[in-house]
C-alpha cells in the first residue's frame, strides 16, 4: 500500500516557476488561474488522492512553499479471542 500525504501550498511564498508541477509523478499539483499577493500564478493541489507522499515537489520548490505531512495509516484491530 502506498504512503499517503496531505500537501499543502503556501501560495503567497509560491513565485509560480512550475518546477512542483512538472516534477510530480502523479500530477498531483498544477498551476492556478489566479495570481497571489506578489503577482505570481502560484501552485496548487488538484488532486490529493493521487499523492503517494514521494516529496519531489517539497525538495524542489525554491521558496520551500511546500509542506508535506505523512497520513497515519489506518489501524486494524485484530481480536484473538
Amino acid at each position: 500500500m502506498a504512503r499517503k500525504a496531505k500537501v499543502t501550498i503556501e501560495k503567497n511564498r509560491c513565485k509560480g516557476c512550475e518546477l512542483c508541477v512538472h516534477n510530480c509523478p502523479k500530477q498531483v499539483l498544477a498551476m492556478s488561474k489566479e495570481i497571489n499577493d506578489k503577482g505570481y500564478f502560484f501552485a496548487q493541489v488538484v488532486n490529493q488522492d493521487a499523492c503517494i507522499a514521494c516529496r519531489f515537489c517539497g525538495f524542489i520548490c525554491p521558496d520551500t512553499a511546500i509542506e508535506i505531512a505523512l497520513e497515519e495509516p489506518e489501524k486494524v484491530e485484530v481480536n484473538n479471542g
